[in-house]
């Protein structure tokens, strides 16, 4: 099965969002007019647009995600839904297929996701909640629901010649 959404990588225009969630399509929205900027409580922060396929759909599926940039070339991103008991639907998607399309600012890219390894965990942890503190409570809550929050590295794909 070809990846959609690694297929439109190199792609000059974003595909459309597709988001259930009214708030998440503005942001993507704005996200895409303004170069990855996003203002309101989103002002400053650092946001990505990771497009994921659908694990029951096989569609391409847009998420707006805070992030951590960690070293040149990985992102990480946290799947804590907000503290929630259960893991967030991007999630799911790149765990049935790894392969996906990040946005950064301007610059749209093939990525592959991966678990970080538990000896990374609590050291990326520390340094989101020191840039966003929010974090700290959707990492409690959710491990007072009993669950730990994967953390998700996004690596660039490089393409085979």
């Amino acid at each position: 099965m070809t990846n959609t959404a690694a297929a439109t990588a190199d792609s000059p225009s974003a595909a459309p969002a597709v988001n259930a969630n009214p708030f998440n399509l503005r942001v993507i929205e704005e996200f895409r007019a303004n170069a990855g900027r996003v203002g309101g409580r989103f002002a400053g922060v650092k946001l990505l647009l990771l497009t994921t396929l659908g694990a029951r759909s096989g569609l391409p599926r847009t998420t707006p995600l805070v992030h951590l940039e960690d070293g040149a070339d990985r992102l990480v991103v946290f799947a804590s839904n907000g503290g929630s008991p259960t893991a967030p639907a991007w999630f799911h998607n790149l765990t049935a297929s790894p392969e996906a399309i990040v946005e950064v600012g301007a610059e749209r890219r093939a990525v592959r996701a991966r678990l970080v390894d538990e000896a990374e965990h609590d050291a990326l942890w520390a340094r989101q909640i020191a840039v966003e503190p929010a974090f700290a409570d959707f990492r409690e809550r959710a491990l007072r629901a009993g669950r730990t929050t994967p953390l998700v590295a996004l690596e660039p794909v490089t393409p085979s010649r």
